[in-house]
């Protein structure tokens, strides 16, 4: 029995793979938010642009967040500890996702008042 729960805990994946499948997922559910909501508010140019730097910019905190996860898990935390971190990181991380690509809303009502 107890050689059972070891191993299942051996093949368990680490925390920082998760945290790999959970921001590639809200990487692109930011995207194709963005993407769709910008051009059915009738984005110009300039506010694809604007995608595009919000995508790098969440790329770049993404990587952020698994390069903090790789040390956490190389610290002496136990399995308790991480799991509390990771379920907070990763509700985190897709609110932050959903919402920020939800701010796009107000962001081209403001442009298309001031550029028409």
């Amino acid at each position: 029995m107890a050689t059972a729960f070891q191993n299942r805990a051996y093949h368990r994946k680490s925390f920082a793979k998760r945290i790999g499948s959970h921001l590639a997922g809200a990487l692109l559910v930011f995207c194709l938010a963005q993407i769709f909501i910008v051009s059915k508010m009738g984005g110009s140019l300039i506010l694809h642009l604007g995608v595009i730097v919000a995508i790098g910019g969440f790329a770049i905190a993404a990587r952020g967040l698994e390069h903090r996860w790789q040390m956490l898990e190389q610290g002496g935390l136990s399995e308790g500890g991480l799991a509390v971190r990771f379920r907070r990181d990763v509700l985190q991380l897709w609110g932050a996702s959903i919402l920020g690509a939800l701010l796009w809303i107000p962001v081209t009502i403001i442009f298309r008042f001031l550029f028409g």
